[in-house]
C-alpha cells in the first residue's frame, strides 16, 4: 500500500511536472509572440490552425530563394522548453518516398517567431545521432545544449538562427543502416535525404536552394551526413561531422558490393572531384582523447581537393560524445558552417 502511494505521487509528480512545462502540448511554430508568448505556443489547443493545412505566413520579401510552408501542417507535440522560452517539439513522419514512418523532432530559434523575419527563409541544420538512432535523437534532448549553443551564438554574432530538425536515423535498435537504401531493408537513405527535408519545407519557411541545408551528426550520424552531403550536392552545401566513421559499415550490405560502394565517402568525393563541383563543405570535429584523427587525416589529404573542401578541429580533452562535440560547436564550428550558409534576412523599412 506504501509502494502503491508512493508510484502514484511520483507518477502525479511527473504529470504536474509536465503539464507546468507544457510538455505534450500543441505547437505552433512561427507565430509572433505576444507580450506574454514565447516563440512557439506550447498550450494544448491554443490556437493551432489545422493541421492539415498550409501555413498562412505573409509572401516571400523579394527573395525568389524563400519557400513558405507547402503543407500539410503535421502534428507538433512539445517534448522539452528551453530557458529562453523556445521549445524542442515532436511529429510522426510517414515518408512518402521511403515508405518508413518514423518520429522527427524539431526546434526554431526565436528570431523564427519574429515578425521582422516572418517574410524571410530560415537555414535548416539536420541533426543526426550516433549509436543506435532509433527509437530517439539524443539532440533533442536540452541537456546536451545544442539549441543553446546556437542561442548563444546568434547572440554573439558567431552562429546564425537555424531551424534544427532531429530525425531517427535507424528503424530499430538492432542493425546500423548506414542512412542508406541497403536493397531488402527501409529505405534509411530516402528517409533522410528526401522525406526529412520535405517534412521541413512542409512545414517551415526554408530555402529553396542548398545555400540553406546541412548537417552535423556524431559518430554513426556524422558519417550519414558527411555522405549524404557527397551524394547530393545539389541538395545540401555542408556538415560537421563530428567522431565519425569515413566508409560504409553496415553487415545488412552482405552481398551488395555495388550499392555499398555507391554510398562510400572516398568514391563519392572523388566523383565530385572529376565532375569538379558543386562545392560542399565537411568540417570534421574530433576529441584529442579520442581515437580516429588519422582516418580524418587521410581522407582529407586523398580527398580534400578541388570542390571538396574539409576542414579537421580539435577538441581539446574532448571525447567521443555529444557534450563535447557541442563545445567544438560553440569553439568555432559553428561559426564555420554560418559563414557557409544563408542567412535570414529581416525586412527593412
Amino acid at each position: 500500500m506504501a509502494f502503491a502511494l508512493l508510484f502514484g505521487g511520483a507518477g502525479l509528480a511527473a504529470w504536474k511536472l509536465d503539464w507546468l512545462s507544457g510538455n505534450g502540448g500543441t505547437v505552433s511554430f512561427g507565430k509572433a509572440p505576444g507580450p506574454a508568448a514565447a516563440s512557439a505556443s506550447a498550450a494544448p489547443g491554443a490556437g493551432e490552425s489545422s493541421p492539415g493545412a498550409p501555413s498562412p505566413s505573409a509572401s516571400p520579401g523579394g527573395d525568389p530563394d524563400v519557400l513558405l510552408p507547402t503543407g500539410p501542417r503535421s502534428d507538433f507535440r512539445q517534448t522539452a522548453k528551453l530557458d529562453d522560452g523556445t521549445v524542442i517539439a515532436k511529429a510522426r513522419l510517414a515518408g512518402a518516398k521511403s515508405g518508413f514512418e518514423g518520429d522527427v523532432w524539431v526546434w526554431t530559434p526565436k528570431e523564427y517567431a519574429e515578425a521582422k523575419y516572418e517574410k524571410s527563409a530560415f537555414p535548416v541544420l539536420i541533426a543526426l545521432p550516433g549509436g543506435n538512432g532509433f527509437p530517439s535523437n539524443y539532440w533533442s534532448d536540452r541537456s546536451l545544449g545544442l539549441q543553446k549553443a546556437i542561442s548563444e551564438g546568434v547572440q554573439a554574432g558567431t552562429s546564425l538562427p537555424f531551424i534544427v530538425v532531429m530525425p531517427v536515423l535507424n528503424p530499430d535498435s538492432k542493425y546500423y543502416y548506414d542512412g542508406a537504401d541497403i536493397p531488402g531493408q527501409p529505405k534509411m537513405g530516402t528517409w533522410i535525404a528526401e522525406d526529412v527535408p520535405a517534412f521541413a519545407k512542409a512545414n517551415f519557411r526554408t530555402y529553396k536552394s542548398r545555400d540553406g541545408w546541412a548537417f552535423m551528426g556524431s559518430s554513426s550520424g556524422a558519417f550519414v551526413g558527411m555522405k549524404t552531403v557527397l551524394q547530393y550536392p545539389d541538395r545540401f552545401k555542408a556538415v560537421i561531422a563530428s567522431g565519425g566513421e569515413i566508409v560504409p559499415d553496415s553487415p545488412l550490405w552482405k552481398g551488395h558490393q555495388a550499392e555499398m560502394d555507391a554510398n562510400n565517402p572516398e568514391r563519392l568525393a572523388q566523383k565530385l572531384i572529376d565532375a569538379n563541383g558543386p562545392e560542399v563543405f565537411i568540417n570534421f570535429q574530433i576529441g584529442t582523447k579520442e581515437s580516429g584523427r588519422e582516418r580524418m587525416t587521410t581522407f582529407q589529404q586523398s580527398y580534400g581537393k578541388g570542390p571538396v573542401k574539409m576542414t579537421i578541429r580539435d577538441i581539446q580533452n574532448g571525447e567521443h560524445n555529444g557534450w563535447h562535440y557541442v563545445r567544438g560547436m560553440k569553439e568555432g564550428s559553428l561559426e564555420w558552417i554560418s559563414k557557409v550558409l544563408k542567412a535570414p534576412q529581416p525586412a527593412t523599412g
